[in-house]
């Protein structure tokens, strides 16, 4: 159990001269994880697109400007707009990270669009797929030194996010790779008990 209790959501990177550098070997590793991961119907729907450097600023310039375009929407609901507090944060700490991988899925569109009962079906197998593809990285990444933070927030810059990385699939998510500069305290999890019934 040790790896699982030992992953830690890291929102403190070193820079690179205090060396936190990711090296590809690393990377390759982690990605490698991600593609064993299993997926409904071996559909296997993800793709992952490595940023860093100056083209990880840019796209991180894009974001923010769709969090600034979110918070000025007159149609948004009041619970998504009271995250861009959130979203706000979780910018500053991509920008902070030295590698951001984001995460596609292939056989989707834009995640705020209607989609119709048949086509939800193969969309949540395929959100399934691509979460545990994602856990798959996260523990490769914590077994081998590397701190890691999965994003969703970046549904709040979806369209312009698609747009700069010119795609026309779903943007699922984000993660965050680099040298933690911190060791956070554990998070509350409910107790077994709590969240697990046995029925026969």
């Amino acid at each position: 159990m040790d790896i699982y209790t030992k992953r830690k959501s890291i929102r403190k990177y070193k820079s690179a001269e205090d060396g936190g550098e990711v090296t590809k070997e690393q990377l390759t590793q982690i990605l490698e994880a991600a593609r064993c991961a299993p997926s409904a119907k071996n559909r296997q729907p993800w793709k992952f697109v490595v940023y860093t450097g100056q083209a990880k600023a840019e796209l991180l310039d894009c974001m923010e400007k769709g969090i600034a375009k979110q918070k000025k929407s007159l149609f948004m609901p009041k619970k998504f707009k009271n995250g861009m507090a959130s979203a706000e944060n979780t910018l500053r700490i991509m920008r902070e990270a030295p590698v951001i991988v984001m995460v596609l899925n292939t056989h989707s569109n834009n995640p705020l669009k209607p989609v119709f009962a048949g086509k939800r079906i193969s969309e949540i197998h395929d959100t399934l797929s691509i979460g545990a593809a994602i856990e798959n990285m996260l523990l490769k990444a914590t077994e081998i030194g590397v701190g890691s933070l999965w994003i969703g927030n970046t549904v709040y810059a979806h369209d312009e996010m698609s747009a700069y990385m010119k795609i026309d699939c779903q943007i699922a998510g984000a993660v965050a790779f680099g040298i933690a500069d911190e060791v956070p305290e554990g998070r509350p999890r409910k107790e077994l008990e709590e969240m697990v019934e046995y029925r026969s």
